[in-house]
């Protein structure tokens, strides 16, 4: 640790509870504790391990990459990122990993296509940091070397990861676009495809408005002579139980409300009302959005759904089903005559129960009795059971969630037809937009599987940065074989080992009928007793929390079987099958006859791991850029930095991670020449001589017997610490320089004063002591009498008229025979003076 070095007068970061980090400086140190008096007067105590130096020479404006900092630390990087974004500078370099802080405005300037042509083909890091030198990057890299490469994009809900996917992909077709060719282009529907899939998989949560429920792999096929020839958008784990329950200040899928705000005849015709009238959209109060007009949305909507090729019958269809879930989620039940049975509960809900049985185009009573009766086959008889109400509404729910879920998947597959790929394509440029890490007062199945993913890309992540230090050394020719690389593979292992990782025991219960979410929790607590990543909560019996790379987050189990089941009901997969509008039917194909008899079991968690694992095969195969968006404050505000905010981010984005890994190796990185800039005064006589740049900075760190340093091609790499410690070695020099100057200046100023003092005495001195035959030069204290030829000057210098008492004592003659005694004398209260002639 760098705190080492830290002395009396060092400028220092220390924690603190609402600002994460505030500057100060070290009045005393008293063992291991250091008095800091911060940055706004206070004195506050803290243990030197827990304090950070501080780079009192760092740029005002902060500098455009952080590997630049003097300090790779947490306080540093916070610190920049802070400056730059006061200035508007919200895209910071950390190597060739962007930082994006949200700017919550418009900044048209940034993004227009002047400032595409002005990053196009220039080299990385020559000009600001920008979302279009990595996409550049990314497309020149393909075209040169022939090789795919993936652009990844994460951060939480409302960093902007959204915007800046978009702003990739506006980009890329910048590069790659055909002008002048008639018809819907690839680029075109790409593009296009954003406000489709935003539309039905996008929602308000608490912390974004427009946040997607869901993840996004696009990629952007190119052909030999780079231009896009064809594309494909896969997606992961979208939110199925955001359709049937949501919470304020939260709001359902946008397309229900767009729906609701359709022209007069589209409501008509779907027997549609106000939000606040459904249940599937009033269990929260928030109905709209600030700025956003969901009339308009619903056009702009269609007019995206012509470009990516859906058609208006396909349109009408898709949003029929819609309509059809609002009014499913009104029918309620009712207690039925028989135990454990349940019927319509009213006319109301008989009304809404019929509409979804005309907009689905099936039979009425047969959706009633998918809803609240179930099938069982044995050997012996075919066995009808019913439902009570409550299981009737969990039906109604199933129904609902695997209707939606059919149809967003219907909509990404026919964007793809639309769209096409290419078969011939070499080269591809994916652009990942996944859910960042989450951590929520209550967490479930959803954010299980989303920090999962955040799991397996962190550790992506952490290989290529590591990867990137092994090249940087390797081309400064430097030993880095005993730097250790240590990943979260024990983390992934207690999610998806098999056997016995938590998905695999979480299918294991869904598979017996009679597990709970209790016995589910129960095993988990037997399984993992001592597993350092898994925690068991004291005061909670479904709790569970797991020690993430970005923290702990403590996961509810109750939800987890039911949400982890991947079925479809075999009642409502009947009823749908039969359905007479070819659309529906279509989302519902008949099941092929061996998987009724199948036992194979399905899961959610299961499914989504190998979709994982996919992804990753892909990600593997290609050159990965990176971006971390990050979001500045909770108000969703422009000008608003919170810094424990920010901080927590960039320890989920994997930031601080990544510097973690640098900080193994060699953190601080300084040319021949900067360094010597910097620590010449160490040793003036190295600077003196005409030594080699690299001689010399070899010079200045065996002079102070610095250890494990390395000294590259071109640049003195430095372990962490040590430049702390040349730093302290420069204040001192530097501190012994200014006293010595001090002390100077200070010995040329007395000696001045004192010169002209002396001078001064010397000259009254001589006045005194001058012979008598010289003039009276000065006046006694006396005073003179009047027939003194000094009289009247005496007169004039006290200020006094004629006629003044006369004295006995004063001068007698034209010559002065009294002589100064040296001592002040009072006559009527007055001090006089002696006087000059």
């Amino acid at each position: 640790m760098a705190s080492v070095n830290i002395i009396v007068g060092s400028h220092v970061w220390v924690e603190d509870p609402k600002l994460a980090w505030k500057d100060g400086e070290v009045i005393k140190i008293h063992g291991q504790d250091l008095h800091v008096k911060t940055s706004d007067g206070k004195e506050v105590v803290a243990k030197i391990a827990k304090v950070f130096p501080k780079d009192t020479e760092a740029p005002p404006g902060g500098v455009d990459d952080m590997t630049k900092l003097s300090y790779l630390h947490e306080p540093g990087v916070l610190q920049n990122l802070a400056t730059r974004y006061e200035l508007n500078e919200i895209y910071t370099y950390t190597g060739n990993i962007l930082i994006a802080v949200n700017p919550f405005q418009r900044l048209p300037h940034l993004y227009d296509t002047h400032m595409m042509e002005q990053y196009k083909g220039a080299a990385f890091g020559e000009l600001s940091p920008h979302v279009f030198a990595v996409a550049d990057v990314a497309y020149r890299a393909m075209i040169n070397e022939g090789k795919s490469n993936s652009i990844l994009v994460s951060g939480e809900s409302g960093a902007g990861k959204t915007e800046t996917t978009k702003m990739l992909m506006r980009y890329l077709a910048h590069l790659g676009g055909r002008s002048g060719v008639e018809g819907r282009t690839v680029e075109q529907q790409v593009l296009e495809s954003n406000p489709v899939l935003e539309a039905f998989g996008n929602a308000k949560t608490v912390r974004n408005n427009n946040s997607s429920r869901f993840g996004k792999f696009v990629e952007i096929q190119f052909d030999k002579s780079g231009r896009i020839s064809g594309a494909a958008i896969r997606t992961y784990l979208l939110e199925r139980s955001r359709v049937c329950q949501i919470s304020n200040p939260e709001r359902n899928y946008h397309c229900f409300y767009f729906l609701c705000a359709a022209p007069a005849e589209e409501v008509e015709r779907y027997k549609l009302q106000n939000p606040k009238s459904f249940h599937y959209l009033n269990q929260s109060k928030y109905y709209e959005l600030d700025g956003v007009n969901d009339a308009e949305e619903y056009l702009a909507t269609r007019r995206a759904m012509d470009i990516v090729g859906i058609s208006e019958e396909e349109q009408d269809a898709i949003f029929r089903v819609v309509a059809a879930i609002l009014h499913l989620g009104n029918v309620e039940f009712a207690k039925g005559e028989e135990i454990d049975s349940s019927v319509i509960k009213d006319e109301q809900s008989r009304f809404h129960l019929n509409m979804t049985a005309e907009l689905l185009k099936c039979d009425a009573k047969s959706l009633e009795d998918a809803l609240i009766t179930r099938v069982m086959i044995t050997p012996e008889e075919v066995i009808t059971r019913t439902l009570d109400p409550e299981a009737a509404l969990g039906s109604r729910d199933a129904l609902a969630k695997t209707i939606y879920s059919r149809l967003f998947d219907w909509i990404v597959e026919k964007i793809n037809i639309s769209i096409g790929q290419d078969p011939n394509s070499k080269s591809i440029i994916g652009v990942l937009d996944i859910y960042g890490f989450e951590s929520f007062k209550t967490n479930s199945f959803e954010q299980f599987c989303i920090n999962f993913t955040n799991e397996k890309l962190q550790q992506h992540f952490n290989q290529h940065v590591f990867k990137m230090e092994q090249e940087e050394y390797e081309k400064e020719e430097i030993n880095w074989s005993y730097i250790e690389f240590v990943d979260n593979q024990d983390v992934l292992d207690l999610i998806e080992k098999k056997p016995g990782g938590i998905i695999a025991l979480l299918d294991e219960a869904c598979m017996f009928p009679k597990s709970t979410h209790e016995t589910f929790a129960q095993k988990l607590y037997q399984t993992f007793p001592k597993n350092k990543r898994f925690i068991k909560p004291k005061l909670s019996r479904t709790s569970f929390t797991i020690s993430h790379y970005a923290g702990e987050v403590t996961y509810q189990a109750d939800l987890f079987l039911d949400k982890n089941k991947d079925y479809v009901v075999a009642e409502h997969q009947v009823l749908l099958t039969a359905s007479k509008c070819t659309f529906v039917a279509g989302l519902f194909p008949p099941l092929p006859e061996d998987s009724s008899k199948s036992s194979k079991f399905s899961s959610i968690g299961s499914r989504f791991k190998l979709q994982l694992q996919s992804l990753m095969e892909t990600l593997s195969s290609t050159e990965p850029h990176y971006i971390r968006c990050v979001k500045p404050n909770n108000a969703l505000k422009p000008c608003i930095f919170e810094n424990l905010n920010v901080i927590q981010q960039l320890r989920c984005g994997g930031v601080l991670e990544a510097i973690r890994i640098s900080c193994a190796g060699y953190p601080t990185r300084r040319t021949f020449y900067e360094f010597l800039l910097r620590f010449g005064v160490l040793a003036p006589e190295v600077l003196a001589g005409s030594y080699d740049d690299k001689v010399a900075c070899q010079m200045i760190l065996d002079k102070k017997g610095l250890e494990g340093y390395q000294m590259g091609k071109t640049k003195v790499f430095l372990r962490a610490g040590q430049m702390a410690e040349l730093d302290a070695r420069r204040a001192e020099v530097l501190g012994n320089a200014a006293k010595i100057i001090q002390r100077q200046i200070r010995t040329y100023i007395m000696r001045k004063e004192f010169v002209s003092l002396r001078q001064a005495a010397i000259q009254l001195q001589s006045c005194w002591r001058g012979s008598c035959t010289w003039p009276c030069r000065l006046f006694l204290l006396q005073k003179p009498s009047e027939s003194c030829d000094h009289y009247s000057v005496w007169l004039e210098a006290t200020g006094r008229q004629e006629g003044a008492s006369k004295s006995q004592n004063g001068c007698k003659g034209n010559r002065c025979s009294q002589r100064s005694q040296g001592q002040a004398r009072k006559e009527s209260g007055r001090t006089y003076m002696a006087v000059a002639i």
